[in-house]
């Protein structure tokens, strides 16, 4: 099959005779229709983050068909139209019995190779999956539109921390164990009881891709007022048309007691670092006010300088929110439905087979793309 190969620090081969997988026990095959470059992506194609060794088919938010069937498969059929976790978690461990999917000992994630495994991601025409990680698509959803549902998860998911809820809709509830994630009765009757959180003010610092579904995410759960703040101002006046109220460029002199003053004269709420680096992070944790709480959700750099005396004279709160935890039903409601909208966060939609090409356009960043979709067929 094809696939699309990082075989040494950011050069890729496009291989047109990449071995084919096949469905075990329990698997389906998915042919892949759509697949979005992440920023993890990016990030470790050169090999520095080590969690992309080579070679590696590196790629997990996407969506597809299922084409073939597993031994003892029941609740899918050929043709279903699936997205799915980024993560392949056990189902069987303490962590994932209590809905803790992300925390699973046992986890591997899709495109990924940090030394203890290798698993082949989606930058191809077929993967196997297991059903466990699957979720129905409606027929109205573009696949370009569901490989969204990996990142706004992610972006659900830190909002769901800082709203005091720990796991997502898909593990919450006991269903039917013959109901397949993102049924049409589960999703009615999720619609039919869902109460929106209502939040104060908090502060995103970061306008990337995430951090743009992070706005959104918090207007959708009924935060009254969203502070955006980046280096990119392009990238600001995309955040104030996805709900941002107010928007700062990081340059700005004192802006940490600018945004306490805005917000009171103490902090806001509640703030959420999707950068993952040293002044972002300082700035989110200055930003918020007495025993207020700060979301990280940036990982790029493992070790960052971290202001101690100010979080625990104000008894701050802060949480690592990592992946997703059954987010992705309300994920793909939401795309659906557009109340988090990502056609204006999608640069391209492209064959796979000019992907190198993107990877490095990406990279340079100097065309202010956001996300770029990959098609195998």
């Amino acid at each position: 099959m094809k696939a699309l190969v990082l075989t040494a620090p950011s050069e890729f081969n496009y291989d047109l005779e990449f071995p084919e997988p096949t469905a075990a026990a329990g698997e389906v095959l998915v042919k892949i229709a759509a697949c979005g470059i992440c920023g993890s992506d990016i990030h470790g194609m050169d090999g520095r983050s080590g969690r992309r060794q080579m070679p590696i088919v590196m790629g997990h938010e996407a969506a597809g068909e299922i084409i073939a069937l597993g031994e003892g498969v029941s609740g899918w059929n050929l043709g279903d139209r699936v997205t799915f976790d980024s993560t392949e978690y056990c189902g069987e461990c303490d962590e994932c019995k209590a809905g803790f999917v992300n925390l699973c000992p046992n986890r591997r994630v899709l495109g990924v190779s940090p030394g203890e495994y290798r698993r082949h991601g989606c930058f191809a025409e077929k993967i196997a999956l297991p059903t466990r990680i699957l979720y129905r698509i409606p027929d109205a959803l573009s696949y370009e539109k569901a490989a969204f549902a990996e990142p706004v998860s992610i972006a659900l998911h830190a909002v769901n921390l800082a709203d005091g809820i720990e796991v997502g809709e898909a593990f919450a509830h006991k269903h039917d164990e013959n109901c397949a994630h993102g049924c049409e009765h589960e999703a009615a009757d999720d619609e039919e009881g869902e109460e929106e959180p209502n939040g104060g003010t908090a502060v995103v610092v970061g306008a990337g891709l995430i951090g743009l579904l992070v706005i959104q995410a918090l207007k959708a759960r009924g935060w009254e007022k969203v502070i955006a703040v980046d280096l990119d101002d392009s990238r600001l006046e995309l955040a104030r048309k996805l709900g941002a109220e107010e928007t700062f460029n990081a340059k700005q002199e004192g802006l940490a007691m600018h945004i306490r003053q805005l917000c009171g004269g103490d902090g806001a709420d509640a703030s959420f670092e999707v950068v993952g680096a040293g002044a972002p992070l300082d700035l989110a944790i200055r930003s918020v006010r007495k025993g207020g709480q700060v979301v990280l959700i940036g990982n790029l750099q493992p070790n960052t300088p971290f202001p101690l005396q100010e979080v625990v004279t104000r008894q701050l709160t802060i949480k690592g929110s990592c992946s997703c935890a059954g987010e992705y039903p309300e994920a793909i409601r939401r795309i659906q439905d557009g109340s988090i909208q990502v056609e204006p966060l999608l640069s391209a939609v492209v064959p796979l087979s000019e992907g190198a090409g993107w990877f490095k356009r990406l990279h340079d960043n100097k065309e202010g793309l956001l996300k770029v979709v990959l098609q195998p067929a």
